[in-house]
């Protein structure tokens, strides 16, 4: 009965933290993309524009829901549930920590472990684009049926590299359990550099990491690679017929399918919740001067700010942080908490890149796009895990 209990108690609080996690970060991106144009991003629906994603989720929940004329009404409906549900399964695989005992019942930080976890991870995001083909046939309309054609081809495509650079530190770790995966990165080179797959010999997997991530940028649809989407060609593309809570369904999807691939980098690549140095040099120390450093920063700001409400959120702000700070003192806090920090802090770069490209880089032209993922991106993952494994049979 407890581990029932317990399971339940996981998915709720999973599921709950990834709804929050999902809703604020189109807010971090409007913020960030925001200062590289040099303009303020939202601010004024609550202390610097906090409370603005809740307001976007009324504003969709009360607005008319058109359905066009002509349309498949079955398959119209059914895209955007089809889309956010295939975007929300993966997490299940995902290990965020290491076991932990609960009430006398020890359990991993992770709603279930599958020995085929890469597989079932590749499966369901293959079956992703199904989402986005039904809504551009389903909408009757040019614009968002040509957005659909673009994002089979594209999404078909990248796959294959995607595939490719993915089973390279499968072949390193010898298994296909995420859990397993991260635990073959659990030792220390010279006893301080992480032995994570991106460092790992014989052949360190830095190429494999680095096309991983262009391929993500292209299954997830996100610039430079939005040609589904292109709004100078294709109005919207594929959802271009969409509006209310179905749209809202495409725009959630997308954002799950970042956190997603973010997380499957972490795990692959850069040693899932493992921190880059061992615990007796001091890395149990690094959440309490990271965010006390905040605190400082954010108390500086609050003091120098000419506008009345930002001195009491900045001085808000350091107050919580320099709390956590604390609070990662305690071996017990330290102990349950420091490697859910660890995967937030790999996956939140990651997910920061995604937005910093976003805020740089031009779209491609959709025959580039296509162009650089066979002639370039494809070759470069064959060879890397042709490499990979020669030195894996030979060093083994």
């Amino acid at each position: 009965m407890n581990f029932f209990l317990l399971s339940a108690i996981k998915m709720a609080m999973v599921m709950g933290v990834l709804m929050l996690t999902l809703l604020y970060l189109q807010w971090a991106e409007r913020k960030v993309v925001a200062h590289i144009q040099v303009r303020l991003g939202p601010y004024r629906v609550g202390p610097h524009g906090l409370l603005q994603p809740i307001a976007d989720t009324l504003k969709l929940l009360l607005k008319e829901d058109l359905t066009p004329p002509g349309v498949n009404k079955g398959l119209y409906v059914f895209a955007p549930f089809l889309a956010i549900t295939l975007s929300l399964i993966s997490i299940v695989v995902i290990p965020f920590g290491p076991a932990i005992e609960v009430a006398g019942v020890q359990t991993w930080m992770q709603l279930t472990d599958l020995n085929v976890g890469v597989v079932f991870v590749l499966a369901i995001s293959s079956l992703a684009v199904y989402g986005i083909v039904l809504a551009g046939w389903a909408s009757n309309s040019k614009y968002p049926l040509l957005g659909s054609l673009r994002s089979a081809a594209q999404m078909i495509s990248y796959e294959l590299p995607l595939g490719l650079t993915i089973a390279a530190p499968l072949l390193m770790a010898n298994t296909l359990s995420l859990r397993e995966i991260v635990l073959s990165q659990s030792h220390y080179y010279w006893g301080w550099i992480p032995a994570w797959n991106v460092l790992h010999g014989p052949l360190p997997q830095v190429i494999a990491f680095v096309v991983f991530m262009i391929a993500a940028f292209a299954e997830t649809n996100r610039i430079p690679f939005d040609l589904p989407e292109a709004e100078t060609e294709l109005v919207a593309g594929f959802h271009t017929e969409y509006s209310s809570m179905k749209f809202a369904g495409f725009f959630m999807a997308e954002y799950a399918n970042m956190f997603t691939v973010c997380s499957m980098a972490t795990v692959l690549f850069l040693g899932g919740w493992l921190p880059p140095w061992p615990a007796e040099k001091g890395s149990v120390f690094f959440p309490s001067v990271m965010f006390a450093a905040a605190g400082l920063i954010a108390l500086r700001h609050g003091l120098y700010r000419a506008r009345p409400r930002d001195r009491r959120s900045f001085q808000v702000i350091a107050m919580v942080s320099f709390g956590l700070a604390a609070l990662f003192l305690i071996p017990a806090f330290a102990q349950f908490f420091s490697p859910l920090f660890w995967f937030g802090l790999k996956t939140g770069l990651l997910l920061f890149t995604f937005i910093w490209v976003r805020g740089t880089l031009p779209r491609f032209r959709y025959d580039q796009l296509m162009r650089f993922a066979w002639s370039f991106l494809f070759p470069v993952a064959a060879v890397n895990l042709m490499a990979t494994a020669l030195l894996v049979a030979i060093f083994g």
